[in-house]
């Protein structure tokens, strides 16, 4: 099933999800890195990099909202889908939480808003890997005329 948000031929929210899994699994690491080695630049940097991460998720949703809603009813992918966009929900959730947190702060961090960016970083892996499955395994998002030796998507 081919998406139905392209830029140039190629779905869009696969072009924009990068920003958001990047980003928000950085802020996590900078998180750590402040925490290991007392660094409180890492805090700070970790708060301005997590609400990159919350933007580019909210810009990147409307268009895996799009293609979800193409997905014909009843069918797994269906239900993965749902899955996948409403545990990236839960993901943002999680860290707006985490950032509003740090916002109150002196610092930029606390242990609550740690606790909140871990499990938005585990629970974004599940939904990772709920992505793939719809387009590696379920073939969401692929073109319909996709084949080893297919042209390139500007060609029609």
């Amino acid at each position: 099933m081919e998406s139905k948000a392209k830029l140039m031929g190629h779905p869009i929210h696969q072009m924009l999800v990068v920003f958001p899994l990047g980003l928000l699994g950085a802020s996590v690491v900078f998180d750590l890195i402040y925490r290991m080695a007392d660094m409180p630049i890492m805090a700070e940097v970790a708060y301005w990099t997590m609400a990159g991460g919350i933007v580019t998720g909210l810009v990147a949703a409307p268009f895996g909202l799009i293609d979800w809603l193409a997905i014909p009813k009843g069918t797994r992918a269906k239900t993965v889908g749902a899955l996948h966009g409403g545990g990236n929900v839960l993901v943002l959730l999680l860290f707006v939480g985490s950032w509003l947190t740090r916002r109150d702060s002196e610092i930029h961090i606390t242990t609550g808003a740690t606790a909140m960016a871990i499990a938005g970083l585990a629970l974004s892996m599940l939904t990772a890997w709920l992505g793939g499955e719809l387009v590696d395994r379920l073939g969401i998002g692929v073109s319909d005329e996709a084949h080893v030796n297919a042209p390139s998507s500007l060609r029609r």
